[in-house]
């Protein structure tokens, strides 16, 4: 748990930092202690940067308030029709068509699929695992902010 609030302290950081703070010899036993002990608990931004997810901030009692995280305008979309956190999840195919209903973009099934594995790794979406995988906003949508890079 110590070390999991020092993750929510110093994100965004780099396996250096963690590696100084928590004593280890290496950056690959960083790695491999994240992967090993937090791995639900941490995702790398698209700098590569370690960040604690939504739920490890709720963990250690840290409310971070508003999430802003990098990603695309597809992501940006699928955020914007994704269920609540308490609502029922849904499934790719689902997000797809309200994805096309509400925005001029024509994705395919395999991009929003990517969209939601990717939101998921950032922890802004949780896959609820049935049958066929559905999903649902982790955070409610009002402290969820995806910025896109204009290129």
């Amino acid at each position: 748990m110590e070390r999991l609030e020092e993750l929510v302290e110093l994100q965004p950081t780099k396996n250096a930092e963690l590696q100084e703070r928590w004593g280890l010899e290496s950056g690959s036993e960083v790695h491999q202690y994240l992967e090993s002990e937090l791995g639900d608990y941490y995702y790398r931004d698209e700098n590569s940067l370690i960040c604690a997810t939504p739920e490890a901030e709720g963990l250690v009692g840290e409310d971070t308030g508003e999430r802003v995280v990098a990603g695309t305008r597809l992501q940006q979309s699928v955020v914007g029709v994704l269920p609540g956190p308490d609502a029922e999840p849904q499934s790719v195919v689902a997000t797809l068509h309200d994805v096309q209903e509400t925005t001029d973009a024509d994705p395919s099934v395999d991009e929003v699929r990517s969209a939601l594995h990717s939101l998921t790794d950032k922890g802004l979406v949780k896959r609820i695992r049935k049958t066929v995988p559905t999903f649902r906003l982790a955070i409610d949508r009002e402290r969820v902010r995806v910025e896109v890079d204009e290129e």
